[in-house]
Protein backbone atom coordinates (compact mmCIF):
# COMPACT_ATOMS: atom_id res chain seq x y z
CA UNK A 1 0.00 0.00 0.00
CA UNK A 2 1.05 3.51 -0.54
CA UNK A 3 2.15 5.62 2.40
CA UNK A 4 3.28 8.23 1.01
CA UNK A 5 5.97 10.76 2.63
CA UNK A 6 7.28 9.57 5.82
CA UNK A 7 8.86 11.03 8.96
CA UNK A 8 10.38 9.50 11.67
CA UNK A 9 10.46 10.41 15.45
CA UNK A 10 13.08 9.06 18.25
CA UNK A 11 12.11 9.65 21.87
CA UNK A 12 14.91 8.77 24.28
CA UNK A 13 13.58 8.12 27.56
CA UNK A 14 14.46 7.17 31.32
CA UNK A 15 15.86 3.09 30.00
CA UNK A 16 15.01 3.18 26.68
CA UNK A 17 14.91 4.76 23.36
CA UNK A 18 12.02 4.38 20.54
CA UNK A 19 11.54 5.15 17.16
CA UNK A 20 8.30 5.42 15.20
CA UNK A 21 7.41 6.07 11.35
CA UNK A 22 4.96 8.06 11.11
CA UNK A 23 2.54 9.05 7.79
CA UNK A 24 3.09 12.99 7.09
CA UNK A 25 -0.36 13.34 6.23
CA UNK A 26 -2.44 11.66 8.44
CA UNK A 27 -0.06 10.85 11.45
CA UNK A 28 -0.47 6.96 10.99
CA UNK A 29 1.90 4.90 12.83
CA UNK A 30 3.14 2.45 10.26
CA UNK A 31 6.28 1.08 12.66
CA UNK A 32 8.14 1.41 15.50
CA UNK A 33 10.90 -0.26 17.47
CA UNK A 34 12.41 0.52 21.02
CA UNK A 35 16.20 -0.14 22.27
CA UNK A 36 17.05 -0.85 26.29
CA UNK A 37 20.05 1.14 27.00
CA UNK A 38 22.82 -0.75 27.98
CA UNK A 39 23.54 0.98 30.89
CA UNK A 40 20.24 1.82 31.93
CA UNK A 41 20.43 4.74 34.95
CA UNK A 42 23.46 5.06 37.06
CA UNK A 43 22.70 5.53 40.72
CA UNK A 44 25.40 3.59 42.25
CA UNK A 45 28.63 3.38 40.67
CA UNK A 46 29.83 4.14 37.14
CA UNK A 47 30.48 1.08 34.82
CA UNK A 48 33.99 0.89 36.10
CA UNK A 49 32.70 0.70 39.81
CA UNK A 50 33.40 4.18 40.91
CA UNK A 51 31.22 4.76 43.58
CA UNK A 52 28.42 7.67 43.43
CA UNK A 53 26.53 9.71 45.88
CA UNK A 54 23.21 9.98 47.12
CA UNK A 55 21.04 11.86 44.75
CA UNK A 56 22.67 10.87 41.93
CA UNK A 57 21.57 9.60 38.30
CA UNK A 58 23.43 9.72 35.62
CA UNK A 59 23.42 7.86 31.65
CA UNK A 60 26.06 6.67 29.08
CA UNK A 61 26.24 8.42 25.85
CA UNK A 62 26.58 5.62 24.02
CA UNK A 63 23.11 4.52 24.92
CA UNK A 64 21.80 6.91 23.11
CA UNK A 65 23.56 6.12 19.33
CA UNK A 66 22.86 3.04 19.87
CA UNK A 67 19.34 3.90 19.80
CA UNK A 68 19.81 5.45 16.39
CA UNK A 69 22.16 2.56 15.29
CA UNK A 70 19.06 -0.06 16.56
CA UNK A 71 15.63 1.57 16.89
CA UNK A 72 15.62 3.23 13.81
CA UNK A 73 16.52 1.19 11.24
CA UNK A 74 14.71 -1.42 12.81
CA UNK A 75 11.58 0.60 12.75
CA UNK A 76 11.88 1.76 9.01
CA UNK A 77 12.89 -2.13 7.73
CA UNK A 78 9.61 -2.94 9.33
CA UNK A 79 7.52 -0.14 7.94
CA UNK A 80 9.01 -0.90 4.44
CA UNK A 81 9.56 2.63 3.00
CA UNK A 82 11.67 3.81 0.65
CA UNK A 83 14.32 6.02 2.38
CA UNK A 84 13.09 8.48 -0.35
CA UNK A 85 9.92 9.02 0.68
CA UNK A 86 11.20 9.56 4.70
CA UNK A 87 11.73 13.06 4.55
CA UNK A 88 12.57 14.09 7.81
CA UNK A 89 13.88 12.92 11.49
CA UNK A 90 13.07 14.46 15.13
CA UNK A 91 13.88 13.65 18.51
CA UNK A 92 12.83 14.54 21.73
CA UNK A 93 14.90 13.78 25.72
CA UNK A 94 13.77 13.89 29.10
CA UNK A 95 14.71 16.95 30.51
CA UNK A 96 17.28 18.40 32.17
CA UNK A 97 19.60 15.55 31.04
CA UNK A 98 22.65 17.16 30.25
CA UNK A 99 26.56 17.04 29.03
CA UNK A 100 29.65 18.61 29.48
CA UNK A 101 31.37 17.95 26.12
CA UNK A 102 34.40 19.16 24.33
CA UNK A 103 34.04 22.06 21.43
CA UNK A 104 33.62 19.56 18.42
CA UNK A 105 31.25 17.43 20.40
CA UNK A 106 32.68 14.28 22.24
CA UNK A 107 31.38 13.58 25.99
CA UNK A 108 33.65 13.82 28.65
CA UNK A 109 32.80 10.70 29.69
CA UNK A 110 34.55 9.25 26.89
CA UNK A 111 37.46 11.13 27.43
CA UNK A 112 37.23 10.89 31.21
CA UNK A 113 35.53 7.84 32.20
CA UNK A 114 36.49 7.76 35.64
CA UNK A 115 34.89 11.16 36.50
CA UNK A 116 31.30 11.20 37.88
CA UNK A 117 31.05 14.59 36.69
CA UNK A 118 32.17 13.97 33.40
CA UNK A 119 28.49 11.48 32.70
CA UNK A 120 25.41 13.12 31.36
CA UNK A 121 23.11 14.66 34.60
CA UNK A 122 19.68 12.56 33.75
CA UNK A 123 16.88 14.60 34.77
CA UNK A 124 16.31 12.73 37.88
CA UNK A 125 20.01 13.68 39.36
CA UNK A 126 18.70 15.64 42.51
CA UNK A 127 22.50 15.87 44.25
CA UNK A 128 21.97 19.58 43.19
CA UNK A 129 19.30 20.47 45.70
CA UNK A 130 22.13 23.18 48.39
CA UNK A 131 23.25 24.56 44.76
CA UNK A 132 19.63 25.27 43.88
CA UNK A 133 18.78 26.40 47.01
CA UNK A 134 21.43 28.97 46.99
CA UNK A 135 20.54 30.17 42.93
CA UNK A 136 17.27 30.72 44.36
CA UNK A 137 18.25 32.70 47.62
CA UNK A 138 20.42 35.08 45.69
CA UNK A 139 18.27 35.96 43.06
CA UNK A 140 15.71 36.50 45.47
CA UNK A 141 18.19 38.87 47.18
CA UNK A 142 18.87 40.89 44.36
CA UNK A 143 15.35 40.68 42.86
CA UNK A 144 16.77 39.40 39.80
CA UNK A 145 13.21 39.49 37.20
CA UNK A 146 13.61 35.98 36.02
CA UNK A 147 12.61 34.12 38.94
CA UNK A 148 9.23 34.79 39.10
CA UNK A 149 9.39 32.97 35.65
CA UNK A 150 9.91 29.98 37.40
CA UNK A 151 7.09 30.07 40.65
CA UNK A 152 9.72 31.20 42.70
CA UNK A 153 12.26 28.80 43.14
CA UNK A 154 14.69 26.88 40.94
CA UNK A 155 15.28 23.37 40.58
CA UNK A 156 17.81 20.88 41.23
CA UNK A 157 17.10 18.98 37.94
CA UNK A 158 17.83 21.69 35.73
CA UNK A 159 21.01 23.15 34.19
CA UNK A 160 22.78 26.07 36.54
CA UNK A 161 21.97 23.63 39.48
CA UNK A 162 23.88 21.18 37.67
CA UNK A 163 27.14 23.03 36.16
CA UNK A 164 27.49 24.64 39.79
CA UNK A 165 27.78 21.60 41.37
CA UNK A 166 30.73 20.61 38.84
CA UNK A 167 32.65 23.75 39.40
CA UNK A 168 32.26 23.28 43.47
CA UNK A 169 33.02 19.54 43.49
CA UNK A 170 34.86 19.08 40.22
CA UNK A 171 36.47 22.45 39.00
CA UNK A 172 38.96 20.82 36.68
CA UNK A 173 36.61 19.12 34.92
CA UNK A 174 33.98 22.14 34.85
CA UNK A 175 36.96 24.50 33.52
CA UNK A 176 37.30 21.35 30.56
CA UNK A 177 34.08 21.30 29.50
CA UNK A 178 33.93 23.80 26.10
CA UNK A 179 30.04 23.12 26.07
CA UNK A 180 27.08 22.02 28.95
CA UNK A 181 24.64 20.69 26.26
CA UNK A 182 20.97 19.50 26.75
CA UNK A 183 20.96 15.93 25.55
CA UNK A 184 18.14 17.01 22.89
CA UNK A 185 20.79 19.16 21.68
CA UNK A 186 23.62 16.92 21.66
CA UNK A 187 21.96 14.51 19.12
CA UNK A 188 21.02 16.49 16.92
CA UNK A 189 24.93 17.29 17.01
CA UNK A 190 25.46 14.20 16.00
CA UNK A 191 23.04 13.62 13.05
CA UNK A 192 23.73 17.32 11.39
CA UNK A 193 27.04 18.00 12.32
CA UNK A 194 25.63 21.21 13.57
CA UNK A 195 25.29 22.39 17.03
CA UNK A 196 22.07 24.18 17.94
CA UNK A 197 20.30 25.33 21.12
CA UNK A 198 16.75 24.90 21.15
CA UNK A 199 14.27 27.55 23.12
CA UNK A 200 12.14 24.63 24.83
CA UNK A 201 15.31 23.50 26.87
CA UNK A 202 17.26 26.46 26.72
CA UNK A 203 13.88 28.54 28.75
CA UNK A 204 12.24 25.51 30.99
CA UNK A 205 15.96 24.35 32.28
CA UNK A 206 18.80 27.19 31.67
CA UNK A 207 16.84 29.96 32.63
CA UNK A 208 16.48 31.88 29.67
CA UNK A 209 14.06 34.52 29.29
CA UNK A 210 13.50 37.51 27.46
CA UNK A 211 16.58 36.59 25.15
CA UNK A 212 19.08 36.28 28.05
CA UNK A 213 20.52 33.88 30.51
CA UNK A 214 21.35 35.21 34.34
CA UNK A 215 24.09 37.99 33.89
CA UNK A 216 27.32 37.58 34.67
CA UNK A 217 27.53 39.57 37.59
CA UNK A 218 24.95 37.87 39.14
CA UNK A 219 26.62 33.75 37.86
CA UNK A 220 30.31 35.42 39.81
CA UNK A 221 28.35 36.46 42.65
CA UNK A 222 27.50 32.90 42.98
CA UNK A 223 30.91 31.53 42.66
CA UNK A 224 33.81 33.76 40.91
CA UNK A 225 34.55 31.08 38.51
CA UNK A 226 30.86 30.52 37.48
CA UNK A 227 30.65 33.72 35.29
CA UNK A 228 31.45 32.12 32.08
CA UNK A 229 28.90 29.79 32.21
CA UNK A 230 26.61 31.07 29.05
CA UNK A 231 29.74 30.83 27.04
CA UNK A 232 29.34 27.22 27.49
CA UNK A 233 25.70 26.96 27.00
CA UNK A 234 26.43 27.33 23.38
CA UNK A 235 24.86 29.26 20.34
CA UNK A 236 21.58 31.40 20.10
CA UNK A 237 18.58 29.42 20.55
CA UNK A 238 16.28 27.98 17.56
CA UNK A 239 12.62 27.74 16.76
CA UNK A 240 10.78 24.44 17.93
CA UNK A 241 9.68 22.86 14.62
CA UNK A 242 12.56 24.28 12.52
CA UNK A 243 15.17 22.56 10.46
CA UNK A 244 18.57 22.15 12.60
CA UNK A 245 20.30 21.03 9.34
CA UNK A 246 20.69 17.84 7.31
CA UNK A 247 21.71 14.26 8.31
CA UNK A 248 25.33 13.72 7.85
CA UNK A 249 26.23 10.52 5.65
CA UNK A 250 27.49 8.82 8.84
CA UNK A 251 24.31 9.39 10.66
CA UNK A 252 22.33 8.32 7.35
CA UNK A 253 24.72 5.15 7.88
CA UNK A 254 23.53 4.31 11.50
CA UNK A 255 20.34 4.97 10.90
CA UNK A 256 19.68 3.91 7.50
CA UNK A 257 18.06 7.09 5.96
CA UNK A 258 19.30 9.24 3.45
CA UNK A 259 21.87 11.45 3.53
CA UNK A 260 20.41 15.60 3.21
CA UNK A 261 17.29 14.30 5.17
CA UNK A 262 15.68 17.27 7.23
CA UNK A 263 16.08 16.64 10.88
CA UNK A 264 14.16 19.10 13.18
CA UNK A 265 15.57 21.38 16.15
CA UNK A 266 15.71 19.12 19.58
CA UNK A 267 12.70 19.36 22.25
CA UNK A 268 11.50 18.05 25.46
CA UNK A 269 9.32 14.74 25.45
CA UNK A 270 7.07 16.36 27.53
CA UNK A 271 6.69 19.58 25.11
CA UNK A 272 6.71 17.68 21.98
CA UNK A 273 3.79 15.42 22.83
CA UNK A 274 1.24 18.40 23.26
CA UNK A 275 2.06 18.49 19.42
CA UNK A 276 0.75 14.46 19.03
CA UNK A 277 -2.56 15.05 21.52
CA UNK A 278 -3.58 17.92 19.27
CA UNK A 279 -2.89 19.97 22.13
CA UNK A 280 -1.04 23.08 21.06
CA UNK A 281 -4.01 25.72 21.88
CA UNK A 282 -4.62 27.51 24.94
CA UNK A 283 -6.20 25.84 27.88
CA UNK A 284 -5.18 22.23 27.27
CA UNK A 285 -3.20 20.98 30.17
CA UNK A 286 -1.01 17.69 29.04
CA UNK A 287 0.06 15.39 32.11
CA UNK A 288 2.60 12.85 30.35
CA UNK A 289 2.60 10.38 33.04
CA UNK A 290 5.75 7.62 33.26
CA UNK A 291 8.09 6.97 35.69
CA UNK A 292 7.47 11.06 36.51
CA UNK A 293 4.61 13.30 35.70
CA UNK A 294 5.18 16.45 33.48
CA UNK A 295 2.64 18.82 33.10
CA UNK A 296 2.68 21.26 29.96
CA UNK A 297 0.00 23.82 29.08
CA UNK A 298 -0.23 26.93 26.56
CA UNK A 299 -1.49 29.78 26.97
CA UNK A 300 -2.18 33.19 25.82
CA UNK A 301 -1.58 34.59 29.23
CA UNK A 302 1.57 35.45 31.41
CA UNK A 303 0.94 35.20 35.10
CA UNK A 304 3.59 33.85 38.16
CA UNK A 305 1.74 30.81 39.19
CA UNK A 306 3.74 29.05 42.25
CA UNK A 307 5.98 26.37 41.94
CA UNK A 308 5.69 25.83 38.07
CA UNK A 309 8.90 24.92 36.26
CA UNK A 310 8.97 27.55 34.27
CA UNK A 311 6.68 29.85 31.89
CA UNK A 312 8.58 30.73 28.15
CA UNK A 313 7.48 32.27 25.30
CA UNK A 314 7.56 30.43 22.05
CA UNK A 315 7.91 27.39 24.53
CA UNK A 316 5.28 24.80 23.01
CA UNK A 317 4.13 26.22 19.99
CA UNK A 318 5.22 29.90 18.37
CA UNK A 319 2.65 32.69 19.92
CA UNK A 320 1.89 31.59 22.81
CA UNK A 321 3.16 31.31 25.84
CA UNK A 322 4.34 27.80 27.14
CA UNK A 323 3.81 26.33 31.15
CA UNK A 324 5.35 23.57 32.53
CA UNK A 325 4.46 21.77 36.30
CA UNK A 326 5.28 18.52 37.35
CA UNK A 327 5.65 15.93 39.92
CA UNK A 328 9.04 13.88 39.83
CA UNK A 329 7.75 10.51 41.04
CA UNK A 330 4.67 8.68 40.02
CA UNK A 331 5.31 5.40 38.13
CA UNK A 332 8.81 5.21 40.01
CA UNK A 333 7.00 5.37 43.11
CA UNK A 334 4.40 2.15 42.36
CA UNK A 335 7.45 0.45 40.80
CA UNK A 336 9.99 0.91 43.98
CA UNK A 337 6.75 -0.07 45.93
CA UNK A 338 6.43 -3.17 44.76
CA UNK A 339 9.78 -4.43 43.93
CA UNK A 340 10.34 -3.51 47.59
CA UNK A 341 7.23 -3.67 49.72
CA UNK A 342 5.32 -6.46 48.52
CA UNK A 343 5.58 -9.86 50.15
CA UNK A 344 6.91 -13.03 48.14
CA UNK A 345 3.44 -14.46 48.84
CA UNK A 346 1.64 -11.59 47.06
CA UNK A 347 3.87 -12.01 43.85
CA UNK A 348 3.43 -15.69 43.84
CA UNK A 349 -0.40 -15.16 43.71
CA UNK A 350 0.19 -12.89 40.93
CA UNK A 351 2.15 -15.49 39.32
CA UNK A 352 -0.36 -18.30 39.84
CA UNK A 353 -2.76 -16.08 38.15
CA UNK A 354 -1.06 -15.38 35.06
CA UNK A 355 -1.16 -11.21 36.49
CA UNK A 356 1.66 -8.89 36.73
CA UNK A 357 2.00 -7.42 40.44
CA UNK A 358 0.46 -4.40 38.92
CA UNK A 359 -2.32 -6.07 37.43
CA UNK A 360 -2.56 -8.21 40.73
CA UNK A 361 -2.71 -5.22 43.29
CA UNK A 362 -4.70 -3.00 40.94
CA UNK A 363 -7.52 -5.47 40.94
CA UNK A 364 -7.48 -5.86 44.81
CA UNK A 365 -7.16 -1.87 44.97
CA UNK A 366 -9.79 -1.47 42.65
CA UNK A 367 -12.53 -3.63 44.90
CA UNK A 368 -12.37 -0.77 47.77
CA UNK A 369 -14.52 1.98 48.60
CA UNK A 370 -13.21 5.34 48.39
CA UNK A 371 -11.31 6.15 52.04
CA UNK A 372 -11.70 1.84 53.02
CA UNK A 373 -8.25 1.46 53.40
CA UNK A 374 -8.01 4.32 56.30
CA UNK A 375 -4.98 5.73 54.84
CA UNK A 376 -3.08 9.09 53.49
CA UNK A 377 0.08 9.71 51.63
CA UNK A 378 2.29 12.09 50.11
CA UNK A 379 3.85 11.47 46.69
CA UNK A 380 7.23 12.89 47.55
CA UNK A 381 9.75 9.70 47.42
CA UNK A 382 11.45 11.49 44.74
CA UNK A 383 11.28 15.05 46.19
CA UNK A 384 8.41 17.37 45.25
CA UNK A 385 9.26 19.06 41.46
CA UNK A 386 5.94 21.34 42.02
CA UNK A 387 4.73 23.35 43.67
CA UNK A 388 7.45 22.96 46.70
CA UNK A 389 10.42 22.65 44.39
CA UNK A 390 12.43 20.65 46.86
CA UNK A 391 14.28 17.76 46.20
CA UNK A 392 15.15 16.77 49.50
CA UNK A 393 11.31 16.24 50.46
CA UNK A 394 10.40 12.63 50.97
CA UNK A 395 7.78 10.50 50.89
CA UNK A 396 4.91 10.38 53.89
CA UNK A 397 2.31 7.67 54.46
CA UNK A 398 -0.14 7.46 57.47
CA UNK A 399 -2.96 5.83 58.32
CA UNK A 400 -1.04 2.44 58.41
CA UNK A 401 -2.22 -0.54 61.22
CA UNK A 402 -1.83 -4.20 61.58
CA UNK A 403 -4.25 -4.75 59.57
CA UNK A 404 -3.04 -2.81 56.66
CA UNK A 405 -2.41 -4.73 53.36
CA UNK A 406 -0.39 -4.12 50.46
CA UNK A 407 -3.28 -3.17 48.32
CA UNK A 408 -4.35 -0.82 50.61
CA UNK A 409 -0.54 1.36 50.41
CA UNK A 410 -0.99 0.83 46.36
CA UNK A 411 -3.97 2.06 46.28
CA UNK A 412 -3.54 4.94 48.42
CA UNK A 413 0.25 5.88 46.67
CA UNK A 414 -2.17 6.03 43.62
CA UNK A 415 -4.22 8.43 45.20
CA UNK A 416 -1.32 10.63 46.42
CA UNK A 417 0.04 11.40 42.61
CA UNK A 418 -3.58 11.82 41.74
CA UNK A 419 -3.93 14.51 44.73
CA UNK A 420 -0.73 15.90 44.00
CA UNK A 421 -1.66 16.66 40.18
CA UNK A 422 -4.99 18.46 41.20
CA UNK A 423 -3.08 20.51 43.95
CA UNK A 424 -1.24 21.82 40.48
CA UNK A 425 -4.09 21.86 38.84
CA UNK A 426 -5.69 24.28 41.63
CA UNK A 427 -2.64 26.45 41.43
CA UNK A 428 -2.89 27.30 37.91
CA UNK A 429 -6.78 28.21 38.26
CA UNK A 430 -6.44 30.23 40.96
CA UNK A 431 -2.90 31.95 39.29
CA UNK A 432 -4.93 33.38 36.17
CA UNK A 433 -4.20 30.36 33.70
CA UNK A 434 -7.33 28.14 33.75
CA UNK A 435 -7.13 24.62 32.99
CA UNK A 436 -9.88 23.88 30.57
CA UNK A 437 -9.03 20.40 29.65
CA UNK A 438 -6.69 17.79 31.20
CA UNK A 439 -4.90 15.67 28.73
CA UNK A 440 -3.48 12.45 29.52
CA UNK A 441 -0.53 10.69 27.81
CA UNK A 442 2.37 7.82 28.47
CA UNK A 443 2.50 4.61 29.82
CA UNK A 444 0.43 5.10 32.70
CA UNK A 445 -2.99 6.02 30.91
CA UNK A 446 -3.21 1.74 30.22
CA UNK A 447 -4.18 1.48 34.02
CA UNK A 448 -7.94 2.15 33.69
CA UNK A 449 -8.15 2.09 37.67
CA UNK A 450 -5.94 4.91 37.84
CA UNK A 451 -7.14 6.44 35.16
CA UNK A 452 -10.62 6.93 36.43
CA UNK A 453 -9.16 7.46 39.67
CA UNK A 454 -7.53 10.32 38.44
CA UNK A 455 -10.90 12.05 37.19
CA UNK A 456 -12.75 11.02 40.50
CA UNK A 457 -10.20 13.03 42.46
CA UNK A 458 -9.42 15.85 39.96
CA UNK A 459 -13.28 16.09 39.75
CA UNK A 460 -13.19 16.55 35.63
CA UNK A 461 -13.07 14.51 32.62
CA UNK A 462 -10.08 13.02 31.24
CA UNK A 463 -9.11 13.22 27.79
CA UNK A 464 -6.53 10.66 26.54
CA UNK A 465 -4.10 10.99 23.60
CA UNK A 466 -4.62 8.50 21.19
CA UNK A 467 -1.03 7.41 20.71
CA UNK A 468 0.66 4.99 22.61
CA UNK A 469 4.02 6.81 21.72
CA UNK A 470 3.37 10.67 21.99
CA UNK A 471 6.79 11.90 22.33
CA UNK A 472 7.83 9.99 19.55
CA UNK A 473 4.94 10.94 17.14
CA UNK A 474 5.62 14.34 18.69
CA UNK A 475 8.96 14.18 17.07
CA UNK A 476 7.39 13.34 14.19
CA UNK A 477 5.11 15.96 13.76
CA UNK A 478 8.33 18.55 14.13
CA UNK A 479 9.83 16.79 11.83
CA UNK A 480 7.06 17.23 9.14
CA UNK A 481 7.33 20.87 9.76
CA UNK A 482 11.17 21.05 9.47
CA UNK A 483 10.80 19.15 6.14
CA UNK A 484 8.46 21.85 5.20
CA UNK A 485 5.06 19.15 4.56
CA UNK A 486 3.13 21.37 6.72
CA UNK A 487 3.40 25.37 7.95
CA UNK A 488 3.63 25.10 11.39
CA UNK A 489 3.20 23.19 14.33
CA UNK A 490 -0.56 23.91 14.79
CA UNK A 491 -1.52 22.74 11.49
CA UNK A 492 0.48 19.70 11.80
CA UNK A 493 -0.57 18.93 14.87
CA UNK A 494 -4.25 19.18 13.59
CA UNK A 495 -3.42 16.98 10.80
CA UNK A 496 -1.38 14.38 12.88
CA UNK A 497 -2.33 14.00 16.29
CA UNK A 498 -5.48 13.38 18.11
CA UNK A 499 -6.78 12.62 21.42
CA UNK A 500 -10.12 11.36 22.93
CA UNK A 501 -11.96 13.79 24.47
CA UNK A 502 -13.30 13.46 27.96
CA UNK A 503 -12.58 9.28 27.86
CA UNK A 504 -13.00 9.53 31.32
CA UNK A 505 -15.78 10.92 33.56
CA UNK A 506 -15.61 11.95 37.44
CA UNK A 507 -18.30 9.75 39.78
CA UNK A 508 -20.10 12.39 41.62
CA UNK A 509 -20.02 10.21 45.01
CA UNK A 510 -16.59 9.25 44.69
CA UNK A 511 -15.54 12.41 43.67
CA UNK A 512 -17.34 13.99 46.98
CA UNK A 513 -15.91 11.01 49.01
CA UNK A 514 -11.85 12.00 47.77
CA UNK A 515 -12.96 15.75 48.21
CA UNK A 516 -12.91 14.60 52.06
CA UNK A 517 -9.19 12.49 51.47
CA UNK A 518 -8.06 15.94 49.65
CA UNK A 519 -8.28 17.97 52.37
CA UNK A 520 -6.21 15.72 54.61
CA UNK A 521 -3.54 15.75 51.90
CA UNK A 522 -3.67 19.38 51.53
CA UNK A 523 -3.43 19.30 55.14
CA UNK A 524 -0.45 16.79 55.52
CA UNK A 525 0.79 18.50 52.58
CA UNK A 526 1.38 22.30 54.03
CA UNK A 527 2.47 21.01 57.78
CA UNK A 528 5.39 19.13 56.04
CA UNK A 529 5.59 21.81 52.98
CA UNK A 530 8.99 23.56 55.01
CA UNK A 531 11.14 20.36 54.80
CA UNK A 532 12.78 20.72 58.56
CA UNK A 533 12.01 16.97 59.71
CA UNK A 534 12.70 15.50 56.43
CA UNK A 535 15.95 17.16 55.60
CA UNK A 536 16.87 16.64 58.92
CA UNK A 537 16.28 12.59 57.90
CA UNK A 538 18.36 12.96 54.70
CA UNK A 539 20.98 14.40 57.04
CA UNK A 540 21.08 11.76 59.40
CA UNK A 541 20.60 8.82 56.61
CA UNK A 542 23.80 10.84 54.30
CA UNK A 543 26.21 11.22 57.62
CA UNK A 544 25.38 7.49 58.64
CA UNK A 545 26.21 6.08 55.04
CA UNK A 546 29.90 8.50 54.82
CA UNK A 547 30.31 6.83 58.55
CA UNK A 548 30.02 3.41 56.59
CA UNK A 549 32.12 4.36 54.49
CA UNK A 550 30.18 5.47 52.19
CA UNK A 551 31.07 8.78 49.98
CA UNK A 552 31.79 12.53 51.45
CA UNK A 553 29.47 15.48 52.43
CA UNK A 554 30.22 16.54 48.98
CA UNK A 555 28.49 12.80 47.87
CA UNK A 556 31.58 12.76 45.34
CA UNK A 557 34.62 10.36 45.99
CA UNK A 558 37.80 12.19 46.15
CA UNK A 559 39.26 13.32 43.12
CA UNK A 560 42.60 14.71 41.65
CA UNK A 561 42.95 18.03 41.67
CA UNK A 562 45.35 19.15 39.16
CA UNK A 563 44.60 20.15 35.52
CA UNK A 564 42.92 17.81 33.21
CA UNK A 565 45.83 17.13 30.52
Amino acid sequence: METGYCTVGVDFGTLSGRAVVVRVADGTEIASATHEYRHGVLERTLPDGTPLGDGWALQAPGDWIDVLRTAVPEAVAAAGVPADRIVGIGADFTSCTILPATADGTPLADLLPGRPHAWPKLWKHHAAQRQADRITDLAAERGEKWLSRYGGRISAEWAVAKALQILEEDPALYAAADRWIEAADWIVWQLTGVETRNVATAGYKAIRQDGDYPSRDYLAALHPGFADLTGKLGPQVSALGSRAGSLTARAAAWTGLRAGTAVAVGNIDAHVTAAAADAVAPGRMVAIMGTSTCHVMPSDRLADVPGMCGVVADGIVAGLWGYEAGQSGVGDIFAWFTENCVPAADHAAAAERGLGIHEYLTERAAAQPVGGHGLIALDWNNGNRSILVDHDLSGLLIGQTLATRPEDIYRALIEATAFGARLIVETFDAAGVPVEEFIVAGGLTRNTFLMRTYADILGRPLSVIASGQGPALGSAIHAAVAAGHHPDIPTAAAAMGRRHRDAYRPDPARARAYDDLYRLYRELHDRFADGRLMHRLRDIRVAAARGAGGSGPDRVPPLDPGPIG
